[in-house]
């Protein structure tokens, strides 16, 4: 296996061991991909939980850049849903984790088809 699919094979434990979710592995690799190089860097391949300048990045590149939604505080508290989901303790949290989870909390697995 590659690096890529190590990473992958990684965050689909965390969705299953931390977050209680059977993860859909096509949606997760296509969300993996989408996340570029990133996935390779330490800390761009962490969402800092506490951080309210990262979460509002999220928001707004992830949400409403690739993800097409429209602003409102709905996109804030999703992605405060996702970190609890996630466990606001836990340190590591993979921005493509995080990224895969509010992609079906919104239902916009088309984004990736």
């Amino acid at each position: 296996m590659g690096k890529r699919d190590d990473l992958i094979a990684k965050y689909a434990d965390d969705l299953k061991a931390k977050c209680g979710m059977e993860p859909d592995m096509a949606l997760l690799t296509k969300v993996t991909i989408g996340c570029g190089p990133s996935i390779y860097n330490a800390d761009a391949s962490t969402v800092a939980g506490r951080d309210s300048a990262e979460l509002e990045t999220v928001k707004v590149n992830f949400l409403m850049k690739k993800l097409g939604l429209a602003d409102g505080p709905n996109l804030m508290d999703a992605i405060n849903s996702v970190i609890d989901t996630y466990g606001r303790s836990e340190r590591s949290k993979y921005r493509a984790v995080v990224y895969y989870m509010l992609v079906k909390h919104f239902g916009k697995e088309a984004v990736y088809a």
